[in-house]
């Protein structure tokens, strides 16, 4: 058994032949692939990665197995079962691209548009191929997994197994049904409750320096197996629903102040654009296309973050990169598109109007790739699919319009909709809570639809005036009481008046945080969020130096050099330490 020391969990036991996997180059891979893509640009403590958490996730499935193991002896929990799950756990996120979601969730799409590729699934093959290379088959032979059944019961949960209702017999071959609860462990596709999650939402907090609104550790002690619907599941004590809600509530804060920040997204945006510039005429050995190798394991093992600096560090004299390498420019040097405002949409009303123009496009055959709204949309069977038509993104001239949902979960669902529990009574019935069971104060709504708009300036000298009249403009179509997309209904007595102050954000909303906001913006003065010492205020003097090639060089310097080697949390950087 090795030892890891690590920030969150304290000291993590894992059994040999995890460390076996774990010192492979398809595993080591992962300390150079950030957690949140690039929201350490933002957040300077967001600097971990998928190594850490993946080692945190087969940490928290042993512990979930144990407990479940030591108080139902009946379920016949063996010790291959535990080895497979935790390894599940610990390669679950193997097939992450650079910059964790980026990749997947916006290059992708826009280069290889229509291709079925997800992370899991190149997870499962970057798997395969560790093995393979590694001669880890002997290995996991010599530890007792039965290579043909156990590989293939490791690649279903990895996969996230079967959802429940979604077909009727089981049809997962790795386990017999009478195991099903195995498979709600590391991604539970049935309520999303799980140790991947347990582990995300602990650590992006840590290291966001955002407080954490739920306690794990009750949630995995509470834990138990009845069963539904003559199927196992993991249920928990009925006591425990509030720290539930807690749960999803954490995840919807960690994307509302971070995952989907204002300045985050558009970072995003602009390092895909970079990434798309570069996917032709990036060097490699043999030349491909980068979108070229997320079929090539051994290839996309050398894929990592380090291709930001690849690009951006290349030499004049490749002019095909020069694009790309401009981009990457602006985000060091902090020339962003800049933010105009948010408003909270009204999703029937959009849904309809969505819903409508797409059946008109199809009923008319006038699909146009190019199409202004629906070019983002890739409908094989040319049918209204409003979900979808939620998250398109708009270009128009120097404009850039974003609708992104906010929420608990799965859309349009209530949190615990699909958590079963138990009461201290009767062990064994399970039972679905009402939200009013647990409290009268829940919300009535789970989710919700934003839109953003910001501007990307042609012209840098007129660019405070241009950027002022833009969130004039906007602040105005908000306002106007004939706009039936913004969700006015918290409001009756006007905009300034409003109780919710998340209905519009822009330059003109509140007085007070308008006049600090506008302040902070004219002086180019900066608050840094920072997990040791909370909310960081500089001089726009040493803002401007921040924002220098050459101080932000320090984000890839780490402030212990090779020791995160040996402690996987010490990824941080000379960046923040100097920051702070």
């Amino acid at each position: 058994m090795s030892i890891f020391n690590d920030p969150i969990h304290g000291n993590i036991e894992l059994h040999p032949l995890l460390v076996k996997m774990i010192d492979t180059p398809q595993f080591q891979r992962l300390r150079y692939i950030k957690q949140l893509g690039t929201k350490h640009l933002v957040y300077p403590g967001a600097t971990h990665t998928r190594f850490e958490h993946s080692l945190g996730v087969a940490h928290l499935a042993g512990c979930l197995l144990k407990t479940l193991h030591e108080n139902q002896p009946e379920l016949n929990i063996n010790k291959k079962d535990f080895l497979c799950v935790q390894i599940a756990a610990l390669c679950h996120d193997m097939g992450h691209g650079p910059f964790s979601h980026l990749f997947d969730g916006m290059f992708i799409p826009e280069v290889l548009p229509g291709e079925p590729w997800e992370h899991e699934q190149a997870s499962v093959r970057m798997f395969c191929c560790m093995i393979e290379n590694n001669e880890l088959d002997e290995q996991m032979k010599f530890y007792g997994l039965d290579l043909q059944e156990d590989i293939k019961f490791i690649k279903e949960l990895i996969l996230k197994g079967q959802k429940d209702g979604q077909v009727k017999c089981w049809s997962m071959e790795g386990r017999a049904e009478d195991k099903s609860f195995l498979y709600e462990i590391v991604a539970n596709k049935v309520n999303g409750i799980d140790v991947d999650k347990w582990d995300y939402l602990a650590r992006d907090c840590y290291y966001l320096g955002i407080p954490c609104g739920f306690d794990s550790q009750r949630l995995l002690k509470s834990a138990r197996v009845c069963e539904v619907n003559r199927r196992k599941h993991v249920c928990f004590r009925d006591k425990v629903a509030d720290n539930i809600y807690g749960m999803f509530h954490t995840r919807y804060t960690l994307h509302r102040q971070a995952l989907q920040h204002k300045i985050g997204y558009i970072i995003d945006v602009k390092i895909k654009d970079a990434l798309v510039k570069a996917n032709n005429e990036l060097i490699t050995s043999p030349p491909s296309k980068i979108s070229d190798v997320i079929y090539d394991m051994p290839e996309y093992t050398k894929l990592t973050d380090h291709i930001f600096d690849q690009i951006l560090n290349q030499s004049d004299s490749n002019p095909d990169l020069a694009e790309a390498r401009s981009i990457l420019q602006d985000v060091v040097n902090r020339r962003l598109p800049k933010f105009v405002g948010e408003a909270r949409l009204n999703e029937n009303k959009l849904k309809e109007k969505l819903t409508n123009h797409w059946e008109e496009k199809v009923n008319n055959h006038s699909l146009d790739p190019e199409d202004k709204i629906f070019c983002k949309i890739q409908n094989d069977s040319l049918k209204a699919q409003p979900v979808k038509a939620f998250k398109i993104q708009v270009y128009k001239k120097t404009l850039l319009i974003q609708v992104l949902e906010m929420g608990f979960g799965e859309v349009g669902k209530e949190p615990i909709a699909n958590v079963h529990f138990y009461s201290k009574s009767d062990l064994k019935t399970a039972f679905k809570m009402k939200k009013y069971q647990v409290s009268s104060l829940k919300p009535e709504k789970f989710h919700e639809f934003l839109l953003r708009v910001y501007h990307d300036p042609e012209d840098q000298k007129h660019q405070k005036e241009v950027q002022q009249k833009a969130q004039k403009y906007f602040h105005e179509w908000c306002k106007n009481p004939q706009n039936e997309f913004i969700d006015c209904s918290y409001s009756h007595s006007g905009w300034s008046d409003s109780p919710d102050k998340h209905i519009f954000k822009g330059k003109h909303d509140d007085k007070d945080a308008d006049e600090e906001e506008e302040n902070q913006e004219t002086s180019s003065s900066k608050i840094f969020n920072d997990p040791i010492h909370g909310q960081i205020k500089l001089h726009p003097l040493l803002v401007k130096i921040i924002d220098t090639p050459q101080f932000q060089r320090l984000r890839h310097i780490k402030q212990l050099g090779g020791t995160y080697l040996v402690y996987p949390g010490a990824t941080h950087t000379r960046f923040e330490h100097s920051v702070g």
